[in-house]
Formats: C-alpha cells, structure tokens, sequence
C-alpha cells in the first residue's frame, strides 16, 4: 500500500504482522484496519432482494443491499444510507432490522485488498416489489426477487455473503 512513508518520504517502511505500516527512520506508525461493512436480507413476502452488480469487483455477480459504512455512521445508519442510495427506495422508519450474522471478508479494489467485517440484517418489507425500486445505475446492473432456497450461492459476489444466504436459509428452518 505504501512505498514510501507519508511522513518523511523514506522508501525503508515496513508492513508488520499484517496490520501496521512502520517507518524506522522517523516512527510513523499507521494501522491498516478492517473496514465495517454491511448487508441485508430484505424479505418481501417469501422472496429476498438481491442486486446484479454493476461493476468490479463482481461485476454481474449477485450481492444483498448494503455496503461500506461512512466516516461518523453507525452500522444501521451506513445500511439504511446504503439501501436508499443502491434501491432507490428507503424502509420505514418505523423498520425493524434484526442483527443475525457477521463474517470476515476481502473487498479487492483497484490492486488494494481491504479486510472487511460484515455484518448483515434481516428486514421484513412484505408489500416491496420490483416497480419499487429506482436502481442505483453507475453501481447495480439489475435486482432478482428469490426465494431464498432457489439462490445458487455460486453466483454470489462474495464469500461474506454466500455465507450469510447460506445462514439465513438455516434460520429460516430452525424452529
């Protein structure tokens, strides 16, 4: 990520236990941590919202509503920015999301791996539909409406959330 210190300029940094850039010559000192990310089960009646994405990473593959959270967001504050920028449609405030799961993951983006923690939501919308959503054109390709036992968990973008989909088809036999 760095080849020279941000500090001093000096090509001596080091990337240790693969967490903190150091620079021995002047003490700089920077953590490379996770990024929080989120995800939603939006279940309208039996089916479940999912988005084509639009570009890469991914590109065309299946992904749940949501995304990076921002600079002073919490995780729900970041989800319901997210689902009205990418559905063009925002949930009630009077929405219940429920936390159920979280996984670690790697979002590649322009030669840049960033360690993710995600975290997903479930949220009951039974009356949504398809003429309801205004799609985020410059990110989502398109929506598919699926029950969740009929989602192929290969066409998923990531592994995050091909294992929260495979978590959410559990809970919905627990019971």
């Amino acid at each position: 990520m760095f080849k020279y210190c941000p500090s001093c300029g000096s090509k001596n940094i080091v990337f240790e236990r693969n967490k903190v850039f150091k620079c021995p010559d002047c003490g700089f000192s920077y953590y490379h941590n996770i990024a929080a990310a989120t995800g939603c089960v939006i279940a309208a009646g039996d089916r479940i919202v999912l988005l084509v994405r639009g570009k890469e990473p991914c590109k065309g593959k299946l992904d749940l509503p949501g995304g990076f959270v921002d600079l002073g967001e919490g995780a729900l504050e970041g989800l319901r920015r997210e689902i009205r920028e990418e559905l063009g449609w925002t949930p009630p405030e009077e929405a219940e999301f429920t936390f159920f799961s979280s996984f670690a993951n790697v979002y590649p983006y322009k030669n840049i791996v960033y360690n993710t923690c995600d975290l997903f939501f479930t949220l009951s919308a039974p009356g949504l539909s398809e003429k309801d959503l205004v799609l985020e054109e410059k990110e989502i390709a398109g929506a598919e409406f699926l029950r969740p036992d009929e989602i192929d968990l290969d066409r998923l973008a990531f592994d995050s959330t091909r294992r929260a989909v495979a978590a959410y088809r559990r809970y919905l036999k627990r019971p």
